[in-house]
């Protein structure tokens, strides 16, 4: 039987799989399993499922994703994100729309901290959502300045998104998180921009909060001096060079865990909730990226990944055409598929045409985070946007959708920036001395 056609089949196999709630990595490798035992033997098949299971679990570069949770999850518990909050109103809440600017600081804070969208849109909802409301903002601001700041989280580093996509494709991790900082920035101006447009245009739902003095503001600074240093450790330790991701994530899921204890937030019960919480979500991630391994080796024996590359080629299309259709795609995939699925499922073929068309990896991973996240607030289904439903009280999915509108035109224009200016990505790593050489080993 012809590869090509098996390794349609295998993909549409998987789509089943998934269509009948079967988890997407044990889908992944079954598919996987079955597609490489037809083109190259049912032993070396079956082997795949003891070999890149061990690979995933024993690597010391996805170590870094429980490490993550587990800081996301005694950050949670200790009250950090409500001293984030906080101190972005302290600075920003006395202007028009205020609030919603002090919510998307605060979403890009904690984001830095969790590196989680789903955990920050949670985390963020409870926090600034209820003090919007109680202060007279229109539901669809409050709402969508939620949902939309809580993708944030994926893109300002450290994300575990970026972890995951450096794993897959040989890159560097930390390059990646320098290459993230200058899109993260114009990504939450691009928010304040849009907050400032609409309290522009009625003020009426975005009133003005309090102007605190000097003093308040320092007193707010000392108070919130926790969240600080877990910034300035783990951030700094990172783009200084003074410990290495995963000694950077450990010690602030540490630090974080001082806290926890510090503040007497760390209750027996708590305690637990967050190590079933962080267990459960990294064995989610580690079974999907375990079945992503299988499906890649399967996909990459029937040369499929190849034969797309040679059929866009000889097409002729324009690169930024090619990459306009791909992130019409995403959009798509951002909004039915979990985050991780979208990207695992789909870089075993867009890897290979990205670097076929000329385009840097370290730029692509950063588009990819991009897009995908303004995929997890696209109707119909936009995971965040659901995630604030759940934890949103009486408001109705629609007025939800609203309110994420103007974000998401924000969203766009600062996305087609970045494809349009790649150096806004790259500049960054190369000022800084990070090998921008493309190297796959």
């Amino acid at each position: 039987m012809d590869p090509i056609l098996i390794a349609t089949l295998g993909l549409v196999g998987m789509f089943i799989l998934i269509g009948l709630h079967v988890p997407i990595g044990v889908a992944m490798a079954t598919a996987g399993v079955a597609g490489f035992g037809l083109l190259g033997g049912w032993k070396p098949a079956l082997s795949l499922l003891a070999t890149e299971p061990v690979s995933v679990f024993t690597s010391l570069d996805l170590a870094v994703i429980p490490l993550f949770l587990l800081m996301g999850s005694f950050a949670g518990v200790s009250g950090l994100s409500s001293d984030i909050y906080r101190l972005a109103y302290a600075f920003i809440g006395h202007r028009r729309g205020g609030l919603a600017l002090a919510t998307i600081g605060g979403c890009a804070g904690f984001g830095a901290v969790c590196g989680s969208s789903l955990a920050t849109a949670a985390t963020m909802g409870r926090v600034a959502l209820p003090e919007m409301l109680e202060r007279g903002y229109s539901t669809t601001l409050a709402t969508g300045s939620v949902a939309a700041g809580g993708t944030l989280g994926m893109l300002i580093p450290p994300s575990v998104v970026m972890v995951i996509y450096a794993f897959l494709t040989e890159q560097f991790v930390i390059t990646l998180f320098v290459a993230a900082l200058i899109p993260g920035i114009i990504a939450i101006g691009a928010h304040f921009v849009a907050i400032n447009i609409l309290v522009r245009r009625n003020p009426d739902i975005g009133p003005a909060g309090d102007r605190m003095a000097w003093s308040e503001r320092l007193r707010v600074c000392k108070e919130s001096w926790g969240v600080l240093a877990l910034l300035l450790a783990v951030i700094g330790g990172i783009y200084g060079g003074v410990f290495t991701v995963n000694e950077a994530a450990s010690l602030g899921a540490g630090l974080a865990f001082f806290f926890a204890v510090f503040r007497r937030r760390l209750t027996l019960g708590a305690f637990w909730q967050v190590l079933k919480d962080t267990a459960a979500n990294t064995a989610m991630i580690y079974l999907i990226i375990a079945g992503a391994s299988v499906f890649s080796s399967f996909i990459t024996l029937s040369k499929m990944p190849d034969a797309v590359v040679s059929l866009i080629s000889d097409a002729q299309l324009q690169p930024l055409l090619v990459i306009f259709v791909l992130m019409v795609v995403y959009l798509i995939l951002g909004s039915v598929f979990d985050t991780i699925a979208a990207m695992v499922i789909t870089l075993p073929f867009v890897f290979p045409l990205i670097l076929e068309l000329g385009y840097h990896p370290i730029w692509f991973g950063v588009i990819l985070v991009m897009i995908i996240e303004v995929g997890m607030i696209t109707p119909p289904i936009g995971m965040n946007v659901f995630v604030l439903y759940g934890v949103a009280e009486n408001i109705p999915l629609n007025v939800i959708f609203r309110g994420i509108l103007p974000f998401f035109y924000a969203d766009l224009v600062r996305i087609a920036i970045i494809i349009l200016f790649p150096a806004l990505a790259l500049w960054l790593p190369e000022v800084m001395g990070y090998n921008l050489n493309i190297t796959l080993n």
